[in-house]
């Protein structure tokens, strides 16, 4: 048994020492190795010249194709991104301009009801809503009509002077008789001279001023106001200046035009002036309390 154990001993180390010396005979092998550089043959030759041209056209179809992926399908997503952002850009400039315009048309409300506050009637505010300018009728539609408290003969205003009145309504609707109107008749004074005439309305946006005397001295530039007869139009209110006159060899009134205050080519917003008829609210609840009062002592 000792001798047999002695032997396997003997055995392993005689292993270990063989590939020892293997592996060093292999890596001196490989380091006193020597490359040698020879001419490529004549076929060797041809194959190169006649495959370089295909693996360069290849490699520049790869080349495209990953430029296209890079460029063109990775970005679709991309361009998605960018058409919703420009949508929301443009739905944020829409936004900024609705937003822009109810405020110039709130600058212009109230100065609407700055202008009329020192007229002493209640006003009802309301937006044109059509217009009809054909050569018979000048007249304008606003959204406001008898629900709202509108009634017929109405004087209609706007801060730069006076539009007309009402003469038909409907509910929610009134039609506007403007001054530009031939069946329009407004009593009217001349601010500087005092001089009173009629203003009717012309076949163009003009007006002329009728019935007066040719002794009297007017100048362009005259501005003509409300002269507050006929129960329809309250004193004081703009109509137009004096634009043209034109004196004749006969007759003994002058022609004069007058160009309006308002201009009817841009007209949005206007006031419709409405004279309450009764008692106000203070006054009839003093007359209910004294006719409540009346009842008892009478029982």
């Amino acid at each position: 048994m000792l001798v047999l154990k002695d032997f396997s001993v003997d055995t392993s180390r005689w292993k270990l020492v063989n590939n020892f010396l293997v592996v060093a005979l292999s890596l001196w092998g490989v380091s006193r190795h020597n490359y040698s550089f020879k001419d490529s043959s004549l076929f060797e030759s041809f194959l190169i010249e006649a495959f370089a041209p295909i693996q360069r056209g290849t490699l520049s179809v790869k080349e495209k194709i990953t430029y296209m992926f890079d460029h063109y399908v990775m970005i679709v997503d991309t361009s998605k991104k960018n058409a919703d952002l420009k949508n929301k850009v443009l739905n944020l400039e829409n936004n900024i301009f609705k937003l822009e315009e109810v405020q110039k048309e709130n600058m212009r409300l109230k100065q609407l009801l700055q202008f009329g506050a020192e007229i002493p009637r209640e006003k009802v505010l309301a937006q044109v809503v059509s217009w009809d300018s054909s050569n018979e009728f000048k007249v304008l539609r606003i959204n406001k009509g008898s629900k709202h408290g509108l009634k017929k003969m109405s004087p209609v205003i706007t801060m730069t002077g006076l539009v007309g009145y009402v003469y038909r309504l409907s509910g929610n609707y009134a039609d506007i008789l403007t001054i530009l109107d031939q069946n329009n008749r407004v009593d009217a004074i001349i601010s500087r001279t005092r001089s009173h005439g009629i203003v009717e309305g012309d076949s163009s946006f003009k007006c002329s001023l009728k019935y007066v005397i040719r002794t009297e001295e007017l100048s362009n530039g005259d501005e003509l106001i409300t002269a507050g007869l006929g129960n329809i139009y309250p004193k004081g209110i703009k109509i137009g200046k004096v634009s043209k006159i034109d004196k004749e060899d006969y007759g003994i009134t002058q022609t004069i035009e007058i160009t309006p205050s308002v201009d009817f080519h841009k007209l949005e917003e206007v006031v419709v002036l409405i004279e309450r008829e009764g008692l106000g609210s203070e006054d009839q609840e003093s007359v209910d309390m004294m006719s409540k009062q009346i009842q008892k002592e009478t029982k």
